[in-house]
C-alpha cells in the first residue's frame, strides 16, 4: 500500500502541471484520497452571437481527469448553460442574481466564469447586486430540459 500512496501523490502532481495556463479554478475542495478540482479555460465569445461562449471545462479527482466542451448563454432575457454527456444534452435555464443551492452551484459557478470572467471562482450567492448591476432581472425560473443526444 505504501507504494500506492506515493503512485496517487505523483499522479495528482502530474496532474497540476497539466493545467492549461489559462485555467481559472471556479471549485476547490479536500475529499478523500485528494481535492477535487472544478476549473475552466479557453473561453472564447462566439463571432456570430456576443452572448455565446464556448469553454472546456476541467474536473480534476484524485484519480482522474474530465475535460468536457460547453457552452453557456449570457443573455439577459435566458441565460443557459448548456451540458453533454454520451447520450443527451442538458440545457439549464438559470437566474443570475438568484438563489444558490447545492442543486445549482456548479451551473452557477460555470455560468458566471463564462459570462462575466474577471469574477470566476466568486461563490455566485454573493453575486446578486452584481447580477443586478449587468441587467439581470434575479427573478427567472430555474429549470432544466434534457435532449436526446447523439452517440
Amino acid at each position: 500500500m505504501p507504494g500506492n500512496a506515493i503512485e496517487l501523490k505523483e499522479l495528482r502532481e502530474q496532474m497540476k502541471l497539466m493545467r492549461p495556463p489559462d485555467l481559472k479554478v471556479l471549485l476547490e475542495k479536500e475529499g478523500l484520497g485528494g481535492n477535487y478540482v472544478l476549473g475552466m479555460y479557453g473561453v472564447e465569445i462566439d463571432q456570430f452571437d456576443s452572448d455565446l461562449r464556448s469553454f472546456k471545462l476541467w474536473r480534476e479527482t484524485p484519480a482522474d481527469l474530465r475535460i468536457y466542451s460547453e457552452t453557456a448563454r449570457c443573455s439577459k432575457q435566458e441565460p443557459l448553460r448548456v451540458k453533454r454527456s454520451k447520450s443527451s444534452i442538458y440545457v439549464r435555464r438559470l437566474n443570475p442574481g438568484g438563489e444558490i443551492t447545492s442543486m445549482n452551484l456548479e451551473d452557477h459557478l460555470v455560468w458566471w466564469a463564462a459570462c462575466v470572467p474577471e469574477i470566476a471562482g466568486t461563490h455566485p450567492s454573493t453575486l446578486r447586486n452584481k447580477a443586478i448591476a449587468l441587467g439581470y432581472s434575479t427573478g427567472l425560473v430555474e429549470s432544466q430540459e434534457i435532449l436526446p443526444g447523439h452517440n
